[in-house]
């Protein structure tokens, strides 16, 4: 494979949910309308419940973890390469929450049982009046209380509750517990992980009439039981044509830019790029390849590239990389 790849766009991995609903058929035209509550797209991710496909370019057809096998260090960045190994580090999601998802919580590194964790970050891209995501408890709370209200169905009553709009980001570390609340579409990034542990799930049946299942004692071993405040994200949503950090962390660097009547290039030759559209459109250029995206659309830059530029009168991006 050349030294210097092209931009790649995927096809959309799509999950049905039971709390799913039908905004990313809506508003980003994924799916159909005869779709029953489409709860994911999968815009990047490299997984066996879910491998993203190449839409673009010579490259049509193949699969993310082929072009990545074809020369690792082109695709990822020689850094990337050696730290995350052959596997593409982030999944990349967008989540159309027409009810509450189940209170949850995620594993981290050390005590996933498939050695890498789920630290996670949330863009809200939609947020109807009133919606509300749950991060955190609301109080102190120890294992022993936490199985009383387990056992009381109460774990509600400690749940720390945040009403959002569009704009607003999240920091859901690995061992957070957390919900995202019915009327929230959001862009989520995360580690290349889909091991979910289940607190509570509102006594909620599935389609054939049984209770889902919970992961009570999974959770509680892995459950971060401190109380923090540094979940919610802020960064300056007036600046203009300039990237602004979001969130800077170990498994993932986001930045938010608006891109007004200008060009906006991207340089970065150690780590791939992603470009998630969050609203507008824009075009891109370079590396023999070019295009048009609109939101609820992404782009992968591999790291080695000739250059990319993307232009618009008016679009809002998160740029992620590592």
């Amino acid at each position: 494979m050349s030294n210097t790849l092209y931009p790649f766009t995927f096809e959309p991995v799509l999950k049905e949910k039971i709390w799913g609903g039908n905004k990313l058929n809506e508003l980003f035209n994924k799916g159909n309308n005869s779709a029953a509550k489409l709860g994911e797209s999968w815009e990047i991710a490299d997984l066996e419940e879910g491998q993203s496909i190449v839409k673009n370019g010579f490259l049509k057809g193949a699969t993310l973890k082929e072009i990545i096998a074809k020369d690792p260090a082109s695709v990822l960045g020689e850094r990337v390469y050696k730290q995350f190994g052959l596997q593409f580090p982030l999944l990349i999601k967008f989540i159309d929450a027409a009810s509450d998802l189940s209170i949850q919580v995620h594993p981290t590194d050390e005590t996933s049982p498939t050695g890498v964790g789920k630290t996670e970050m949330w863009y809200i891209m939609q947020a109807d009046s009133g919606a509300e995501l749950t991060v955190g408890f609301s109080e102190k709370i120890s294992k022993e209380d936490y199985d009383t209200h387990i056992k009381n169905l109460s774990i509600e009553n400690v749940m720390n509750q945040h009403k959002v709009k569009k704009g607003d980001a999240f920091f859901i570390n690995a061992g957070r517990i957390h919900a995202i609340g019915g009327g929230v579409m959001l862009a989520e990034i995360q580690q290349t992980s889909d091991v979910t542990y289940r607190v509570y799930d509102y006594n909620r049946k599935d389609d054939s009439g049984n209770l889902r299942d919970l992961h009570v004692a999974e959770s509680r071993e892995v459950l971060d039981f401190e109380l923090t405040e540094d979940f919610k994200l802020n960064y300056n949503r007036t600046a203009i044509n300039t990237a602004q950090t979001v969130k800077h962390h170990t498994y993932f660097k986001t930045d938010w830019v608006h891109i007004n009547d200008n060009k906006y290039s991207i340089a970065r030759v150690d780590s791939f790029t992603i470009i998630i559209i969050v609203s507008g459109e824009l075009a891109y250029s370079g590396s023999g390849e070019e295009g048009k995206l609109a939101a609820g659309e992404t782009l992968l830059i591999p790291a080695k590239n000739a250059g990319v530029v993307l232009k618009a009168a008016s679009c809002e991006i998160l740029e992620v990389y590592l």
